[in-house]
């Protein structure tokens, strides 16, 4: 969330999916600030979600394109569309649906277990500590008792 911590960067993210990959096409479709959007796609590209290929010499000028990190945010963009499909859509309908290429079919985003593949709920899912949780903070009564069955 540190990374994605205001609400321009999961746009940025968004328009990339949608094939921008140039500074002023990024700044064009979301009107967003010229600095504010340098900034958001230095930070991108710092964190590894993107990277930056010249695509002119004189002067450099840089395609923004998707690493696989940044490919792999699919899923979580996928759920906030849906859960906006869901709960704000107006009468008319849904206003972004996803067509899966692979079955042909218009779909909606799911999450679902990686094992037995059924849909995980907020009602049947709960976190646990994972093996690269800060020991730090794992010892604090507050934290265990927040991944406690």
């Amino acid at each position: 969330m540190d990374l994605l911590g205001d609400w321009w960067t999961p746009l940025v993210l968004r328009e990339a999916f949608y094939g921008i990959k140039r500074f002023d096409e990024f700044q064009q479709e979301l009107g967003i600030a010229r600095n504010t959007l340098a900034d958001r796609l230095r930070r991108l590209v710092d964190e590894g979600l993107m990277e930056k290929r010249s695509y002119q010499q004189d002067p450099v000028r840089y395609d923004y394109v998707l690493t696989e990190m940044g490919s792999d945010f699919f899923g979580v963009l996928a759920a906030m569309n849906g859960w906006g499909n869901r709960w704000l859509a107006g009468e008319q309908g849904a206003p972004v649906v996803f067509h899966h290429d692979r079955c042909g079919h218009q779909g909606e985003p799911e999450v679902v277990c990686g094992e037995c593949k059924e849909p995980m709920t907020a009602a049947d899912t709960h976190p646990r500590m994972g093996p690269g949780y800060p020991p730090h903070l794992a010892e604090r009564p507050d934290i265990r008792h927040r991944f406690t069955p």
